[in-house]
């Protein structure tokens, strides 16, 4: 969102608790009027209880919901001008398509013609043309997806608010509806917060991901940025660079310099970051495998190992090896690594990270070197346009 810009859904330090437990601390979070905006994280993160207190069924212990500048916190769902849909499509399964597609418009007092007008033109939209009479019993469940979304968007809702609606579906079903409902979307211009769990699906719908990390906002970016520029060692964990090592390091200048140790060489990274221990995250499609005496790398800024494959497999596409760097029992570590060819186990091998494939923290519990503004990104621009 551009600074200036008066977020068309804004969520302003909002705290939600269970009890004595604190399930969503302090959220600031502004989403301009026709993004597309994923909530990923792993489960018990808060991102359903955040996407439940935007649509009214949680009240916050503090903090407030606008939408469009008018404050909805205390409303009910049906005044917030928001339409949910449900991990489980809820349908009534006495009703048909028809009859479930329309049934928010009939509560809404339209007439029994504009009902059966608006039921067309979603059934048209959705593909669900022919099938109007069925009940969601005679459905697949790719088409049970679609009258759940049609039943959504055909009170013409401000935001659309979708809670994992895809995760019931077969791969297949789910990969071919992703870019439907993200199409529709864009096609309609509709504001949409979307829950999920699946990163590749985040990846692929959303204008902007909203990482949440035990009730907080760990990152919030493009899915460009969030996989190439990681905040913190769990959000490139969770954006997949899962192999971790424990290298050691100082300032030398402007760089931060790792230092050779038992099974990888030297090599300076973008600092600041803080002398001792690092944490170093990269994903395994990322290093390139050579065996063990293929001629180095000549760029200081090549983070080189050298081990030994300890076992192949073969996932798809390509090989992955489990590399044993060093010694376990001394320090050492085992990564995951791909190739286009596979490796024979025991073979010394070369695993060579390129710059910007590889990303560098400080260890656990070290502090930067310049600690950030603890405010969120969402809440400095808010203060931002007040003093504007």
């Amino acid at each position: 969102m551009n600074a200036g810009e008066r977020p068309f859904l804004d969520i302003a330090d909002v705290t939600v608790s269970y009890g004595a437990t604190r399930v969503l601390d302090a959220i600031d979070l502004g989403i301009r009027e026709g993004e597309f905006v994923a909530l990923l994280g792993a489960s018990g993160c808060g991102k359903t209880t955040l996407l439940r207190t935007i649509a009214g069924f949680i009240m916050p212990d503090a903090g407030t919901v606008s939408v469009n500048g008018r404050d909805v916190t205390r409303l009910p769902p049906d005044r917030r001008g928001m339409a949910l849909m449900f991990q489980s499509y809820a349908l009534w399964p006495h009703m048909t398509v028809a009859q479930n597609i329309g049934y928010g418009l009939k509560l809404r007092g339209h007439s029994r013609a504009d009902v059966a007008r608006r039921v067309g033109e979603i059934a048209a939209l959705l593909g669900l043309e022919g099938l109007e009479g069925r009940k969601p019993a005679a459905l697949s469940g790719g088409q049970r997806q679609r009258v759940a979304l049609g039943r959504a968007i055909a009170v013409d809702p401000a935001i659309l608010l979708l809670d994992e609606p895809l995760s019931n579906l077969d791969a297949r079903i789910r990969m071919n509806l992703r870019h439907e409902l993200r199409a529709l979307q864009q096609r309609m211009g509709i504001t949409a917060v979307h829950v999920t769990h699946d990163r590749e699906e985040a990846m692929e719908m959303a204008d902007s991901i909203v990482i949440l990390d035990r009730g907080r906002i760990a990152q919030r970016g493009s899915p460009e940025e969030v996989y190439n520029r990681p905040a913190s060692a769990f959000v490139a964990a969770f954006m997949g660079a899962e192999n971790v090592l424990t290298l050691q390091g100082a300032m030398d200048g402007g760089a931060f310099s790792i230092a050779p140790g038992p099974f990888n060489a030297g090599c300076r990274v973008a600092g600041p970051l803080p002398a001792g221990g690092v944490e170093v995250r990269f994903r395994s499609e990322a290093a390139q495998l050579a065996p063990a005496d293929a001629a180095p790398s000549t760029d200081e800024g090549t983070l080189r190992l050298a081990g030994e494959v300890a076992s192949t497999g073969y996932p798809g596409g390509v090989w992955r090896h489990t590399v044993r760097l060093g010694d376990p029992a001394e320090g050492g570590a085992v990564v995951l690594v791909d190739a286009p060819q596979p490796f024979a186990p025991g073979q010394a091998v070369s695993v060579a990270l390129a710059p910007q494939t590889f990303f560098v923290f400080p260890a656990a519990g070290a502090l930067p070197v310049s600690p950030p503004d603890s405010r969120p990104a969402d809440r400095s621009r808010r203060l931002e346009m007040q003093q504007a």
